[in-house]
């Protein structure tokens, strides 16, 4: 059972949020400010963080900054009522996982503590399995079942490890290219296209997953299986 904490100083809000959380097999602890929420952190394993930002003592933004001083990557979920864009870019600065937007959809939070749960997961095993294929972050290799495991260049297996973590999401080549080049990077965004190849190239055999182009967008991974 994963342990959810709730930091939100508006009583019924809090209550409604814990009573969904319960009802969907979640452990539920609650803090109404970010001092107790630190106090509960320490005392408690806690798997997921959800954020308020407008809260007596310490507010959502410096809990937020002051817990990712500690280098704790517990995923963070701010749901705020604040949802002007440079509020929901000052969460992501700070280090939040996610943002949603009071009034919040109850099954629309649920689906993103969900992902945001799995990808926990699979950042604290450094593995990623899809089928019968494992992708082992710690030594940059793929395994197919019995097979002799592959190790890849860097920048392709991170490449392909992203892609997988979010399958069907389309990342556009700006934004691989910003996260594993730089943006002060001299190599146009065509050594992305350069790099998709190869990873197309070397797994087409492979009928666990494939690598599609969306057009004008960028690219996107699709489990096959």
């Amino acid at each position: 059972m994963f342990n959810i904490l709730v930091v939100e100083d508006d009583k019924n809000t809090r209550r409604l949020m814990e009573a969904v959380l319960k009802n969907s097999g979640y452990s539920v602890y609650t803090a109404e400010n970010g001092l107790d929420a630190f106090n509960l952190t320490d005392s408690q394993q806690i798997d997921l963080i959800i954020l308020d930002v407008m809260m007596p003592h310490m507010d959502g933004y410096t809990f937020l900054k002051e817990f990712r001083l500690t280098d704790d990557a517990t995923p963070i979920l701010m749901v705020s009522a604040k949802s002007l864009p440079e509020d929901i870019k000052k969460g992501f600065k700070l280090g939040t996982d996610d943002y949603m937007v009071k009034p919040f959809d109850e099954e629309e939070m649920l689906l993103r503590i969900k992902a945001l749960l799995r990808r926990s997961k699979i950042t604290t095993e450094h593995l990623l399995e899809i089928g019968d294929v494992i992708l082992d972050y710690d030594s940059y290799s793929v395994k197919r079942g019995s097979e002799e495991a592959v190790q890849l260049p860097q920048k392709e297996f991170l490449l392909l490890y992203k892609l997988l973590s979010y399958p069907g999401k389309i990342f556009t080549r700006l934004q691989l290219m910003d996260e594993f080049w730089g943006m002060d990077s001299e190599s146009g965004d065509s050594t992305v296209t350069v790099h998709i190849n190869r990873l197309r190239k070397r797994f087409e055999d492979y009928n666990e997953f494939k690598i599609e182009t969306v057009r004008g967008l960028g690219y996107r991974a699709v489990k096959t299986i």
